[in-house]
């Protein structure tokens, strides 16, 4: 059974409302145009939504989660309630189907890409995006960090999902039927002091206040002490001058 491992705690919001099209959507930009109908899957708080629909599309968002569909809708987004298997929407209702870091949420990612080709036009694309845990690159990878990578994939798993789900996406889009899936790669950096500060603040809050942090408790697989070390090591990275991250994203334009 899948759950969503982030939740949406303030520290999680935090950098999901960073999001837009140019760090978070960038390969699929040339599709994202005046008159595009577009359908955002897993919009979350909607900063993309927005944004594509500032570049002059029209744009529905959906979300799993009521309350990150009412902040989506603060920011004037058309976000509804919805579930990626059973999109309310006829066949070939879109331009194009964007999704962004939701896949690897999904027990059923090929069924969800199925669904998105399902409601895509003739000559549409569905554009997907998610990270890749696994090729994370961390310096220095300190004892704290080390055990941060290792729990986020155990907990990633026990909830049901695919953290490295970015090399994933090219085989997923094959399997769902597309016959053409165009492939490209792009990595979140974070290095400078202002964006270490950020990152590094953000999850350590995240490890000790979100859903992450009661599923590790819950599940057994951390100890309070675990995640306070871990914290610590966040802190201590974010601090660090000479620390640098890079999130590795794997991208597909896919189409029939």
């Amino acid at each position: 059974m899948e759950r969503y491992t982030h939740g949406h705690h303030e520290s999680v919001l935090r950098s999901h409302t960073w999001r837009t099209v140019q760090n978070s959507a960038a390969y699929l930009a040339d599709y994202l145009v005046a008159g595009a109908t577009v359908l955002d899957v897993g919009c979350g708080p909607g900063t993309i939504t927005a944004d594509i629909a500032s570049m002059g599309a029209t744009v529905i968002g959906i979300d799993a989660a009521a309350d990150v569909v009412e902040k989506a809708r603060d920011l004037g987004v058309d976000a509804r309630v919805g579930d990626a298997y059973a999109l309310d929407f006829a066949d070939d209702s879109f331009d194009v189907v964007h999704s962004h870091q939701t896949l690897q949420h999904l027990a059923r990612p090929v069924d969800a890409l199925r669904e998105f080709r399902r409601v895509v036009k003739p000559g549409g694309v569905v554009g997907v995006r998610d990270v890749d845990y696994a090729g994370t690159i961390l310096f220095p990878e300190t004892e704290g960090l080390a055990l941060w990578a290792a729990l986020y994939q155990k907990v990633h798993r026990s909830n049901g999902g695919e953290p490295d789900a970015g090399r994933r996406l090219k085989a997923w889009a094959r399997a769902a039927g597309f016959a053409s899936v165009e492939v490209t790669t792009s990595v979140w950096t974070f290095a400078s002091d202002a964006d270490r500060a950020w990152w590094g603040g953000m999850w350590a809050d995240r490890v000790l206040q979100s859903a992450f942090a009661a599923d590790a408790l819950g599940t057994g697989l951390a100890t309070q002490a675990d995640l306070q070390l871990i914290s610590d090591a966040w802190r201590a990275w974010a601090a660090d001058p000479d620390a640098y991250m890079a999130m590795p994203h794997g991208e597909v334009i896919a189409r029939d």
